[in-house]
């Protein structure tokens, strides 16, 4: 019992000392704030339609019947300069112009007049596609189609027609941030009690290094831990899989307590602190990233602890994943925890004794 008591008065110690500092106690409610208030202002729907401009004779209702039910928008203007107008405020990406003559020079051997207007925000590497999309057009009008066998195969996940909206895919992201910020308070807050000599003096009393260090973690795991569950708590994520998503976060909060005993290991003050800190959040933050940009990383990008972490919370709030789907992911974050926690204990327990 007198242990137990002495860990709980040394984590009461911890989170009082880590509020007094003033930048880390307002950085801790600003960034919380600040991520939530990101997270509501991003799109909630994806957009799957395109929208193209047109001008043209009078065509029948079939050239454009089959297309606007994939999701293709027409926007037919009077004339080119209109057309060339809304490509120029924004409004459009790409516009068809016809000639008059577009349906009678369908016949065979003729060639049809098509002017294609492309604003400069349109990726390069899709103009290619607009011209094929007005040759299937004509194939659907003259009633005629391509003698192809077409067999489509999609590599990776399927997303037509579910789209994950924006700031759903920038939760993950959000989370790794709240997590690490806390990583900074604890390793912040044993680099000043080993500056002032206040852990040596700790190790005078009662309390043993074990106590010291399992109250140091409970210290970290609580605000880290405590933050990242709120902040899943107030955007929805806990919709699906609740305590698969919570075990995760856990996890996470364990991982990211054991970095911040490495960094407080190698930092001499607070400045040491923010830049190692820094360090680690940038690469923590990649496999997140690679979410929001899809292909941006390889595979390389599995040596990253943060990355089984992202990886759960993105299957499970966006796809509703399970703990079977999932049991590599947890493999994987629960190695990365036990070596980080290990290294961290052992790395810091050498510097001050």
């Amino acid at each position: 019992m007198n242990w137990a008591r002495r860990i709980l008065a040394l984590v009461g110690k911890d989170i009082k000392l880590y509020f007094k500092n003033r930048f880390f106690a307002l950085i801790t409610v600003l960034a919380l704030v600040f991520y939530t208030g990101v997270y509501f202002l991003m799109p909630a729907q994806v957009d799957e339609t395109i929208e193209i401009g047109w001008v043209a004779p009078e065509l029948p209702g079939t050239f454009f019947e089959a297309f606007e039910d994939e999701g293709l928008v027409i926007a037919r203007f009077e004339d080119q300069a209109g057309l060339e107008q809304a490509i120029q405020g924004g409004d459009l990406q790409v516009g068809y112009v016809l000639g008059e003559t577009f349906l009678q020079d369908l016949e065979p051997g003729a060639k049809p007049e098509v002017n294609l207007l492309y604003s400069t925000s349109l990726p390069e590497e899709l103009r290619d596609v607009y011209p094929l999309l007005i040759e299937e057009m004509v194939f659907a009008l003259q009633g005629e189609g391509l003698s192809l066998e077409v067999s489509e195969n999609i590599i990776g996940t399927d997303l037509a027609g579910n789209q994950i909206p924006p700031r759903d895919r920038m939760l993950p992201l959000l989370t790794v941030f709240v997590l690490m910020m806390e990583t900074l308070g604890l390793a912040s807050l044993i680099t000043t009690e080993i500056a002032w000599g206040t852990i040596k003096a700790l190790l005078v009393t009662p309390l043993n290094v074990t106590s010291l260090f399992l109250g140091k973690g409970i210290t970290g795991v609580t605000l880290a831990f405590g933050q990242a569950l709120l902040l899943i708590l107030i955007t929805g994520g806990l919709v699906n899989q609740p305590l698969l998503i919570i075990t995760a976060l856990f996890l996470g909060a364990v991982m990211v307590s054991g970095i911040a005993f490495l960094i407080a290991s190698v930092s001499k003050d607070m400045m040491s602190v923010i830049g190692w800190g820094t360090l680690a959040i940038l690469l923590l933050a990649i496999p997140s990233i690679n979410i929001l940009i899809p292909g941006m990383a390889t595979e390389w990008i599995r040596i990253l602890p943060s990355y089984y972490l992202v990886e759960i919370i993105h299957q499970a709030v966006n796809f509703d994943s399970g703990w079977q789907a999932l049991a590599p992911m947890f493999l994987g974050l629960s190695v990365f925890t036990l070596f980080f926690v290990s290294s961290g204990v052992f790395v810091l327990r050498r510097r001050f004794q």
